[in-house]
């Protein structure tokens, strides 16, 4: 079987959309289509199906697109072994992260001793990033931990803590710090139930035995930061996230007695070769959080 061959049709499972599949591998659709046939008579079986307009796996679809990205991954860690020997570096690094915040001064920090190193950065919820790892479509997760696999190795950063950021001139912004009470009388922003920050909130909540009722309820941090800067309440967010936000409208107000907190992490597969960017990488995030650089 022809690696090309695998290389069409794992871009085809990706896409389930001939046309798009085929603009994304440089070729004419008539071409991939005829590729694909040849594949399948080589199997002999169908790999996909059409119903209407859409395209589908069939079963031994699903079965080789498991195998084909296993083939893919291994190519490509071989590559880098191999390349090791010549000492050739590798050029790109592909990160899930759940939340860019955590990373954006680390990335500055790298790319500027390593400008030839590509980054691409996926801000992912922890369960896709680790889908994304086992899958082999990552390279790295920084994730809130714990992440429970056999298959990941995980290395932790810090631990985050959420605090409550209000507009300065609200009658709470010079308070030292508030308690989760004091918050029952407040117009608060949330996260929807669904992120991790809200659980952690939440879960505060239900052990000090108070009941908090957001009036609105987003999805984006930069929105709930936009909220509390035009007074329609507070919001609790990551403080990683409050110390990057540099607005002189907000005031940001430790949570007492203890805030909610969770620890951050890198999360990489066991089986992942760590080559030198990938390695140096990993160095420079627990420089940077560890020793506090």
């Amino acid at each position: 079987m022809e690696h090309r061959l695998l290389d069409y049709f794992l871009v085809l499972a990706e896409e389930l959309h001939f046309t798009k599949a085929a603009d994304r591998l440089g070729i004419t659709q008539p071409t991939l289509s005829h590729q694909i046939k040849l594949l399948e008579h080589e199997l002999g079986t169908p790999l996909f199906q059409r119903s209407g307009k859409k395209t589908y796996l069939t079963s031994a679809g699903n079965i080789l697109m498991e195998h084909a990205q296993q083939v893919h991954h291994e190519l490509a860690q071989a590559r880098l072994k191999i390349g090791e020997l010549s000492g050739l570096k590798r050029g790109r690094l592909r990160i899930g992260c759940s939340g860019n915040h955590l990373l954006t001064e680390a990335l500055i920090s790298f790319h500027q001793l390593h400008p030839d190193i590509e980054l691409t950065v996926m801000e992912l919820a922890t369960d896709e990033t680790h889908e994304g790892l086992l899958t082999n479509r990552l390279d790295l997760g920084v994730v809130f931990l714990p992440l429970e696999d056999e298959q990941l190795i995980s290395r932790p950063l810090f631990n985050e803590e959420l605090v409550c950021i209000i507009s300065k001139h609200h009658k709470l912004a010079g308070i030292p710090q508030i308690t989760l009470p004091e918050l029952t009388d407040v117009p608060l922003i949330l996260f929807q139930q669904k992120f991790l920050a809200r659980q952690m909130l939440d879960q505060a909540c239900r052990q000090a035995g108070v009941a908090l009722r957001p009036v609105i309820e987003l999805s984006t941090m930069d929105s709930q930061i936009r909220m509390a800067e035009q007074g329609v309440g507070a919001t609790i967010l990551p403080a990683s996230y409050a110390a990057i936000t540099r607005s002189t409208d907000l005031a940001i107000i430790p949570l007492a007695p203890a805030a909610p907190r969770k620890e951050v992490g890198l999360v990489y597969k066991k089986s992942t070769f760590l080559d030198p960017a990938l390695n140096q990488f990993i160095l420079h995030l627990e420089a940077r959080y560890l020793q506090g650089k």
